[in-house]
């Protein structure tokens, strides 16, 4: 098991990530910022090349293009299941900034078996 947010969770995450099928244009460079953790805030980062996730890191990503933020909290929530996170980010529960666009496009990917999948797996390995 690994603790969440830390960079061996994402490694992991990334390594179960593998597996998703490549989409065409759903290209991203993600930042997200997870606040009021128990170790603080959080930032790490994705970059998702037609559907495949090539990065996962801790840090801040210089040249995001979307951010998201949300609670420790919410975010637990959404890893669980317990929250949806199109309907957290429809509730204002995750903040966005930038090309909302790109973000929306991404949005049906997240209702994908595969990617049900791959939360599911990830849950799995996570320790809160």
């Amino acid at each position: 098991m690994a603790k969440y947010l830390t960079q061996e969770w994402l490694d992991e995450s990334t390594a179960l990530a593998e597996s998703q099928p490549e989409r065409p244009g759903a290209t991203a460079r993600l930042q997200y910022v997870i606040t009021d953790g128990p170790d603080g805030d959080v930032f790490y980062h994705w970059v998702v090349v037609d559907g495949h996730l090539v990065d996962n890191r801790l840090g801040q990503l210089q040249d995001a293009e979307v951010t998201l933020t949300e609670t420790y909290d919410d975010a637990v929530a959404i890893q669980r299941g317990e929250l949806d996170a199109n309907a957290a980010f429809m509730q204002g529960r995750i903040k966005v900034g930038g090309d909302v666009a790109k973000l929306m496009a991404l949005l049906p990917i997240t209702t994908s078996p595969e990617f049900q999948e791959f939360n599911a797996a990830v849950l799995a390995i996570t320790e809160f």
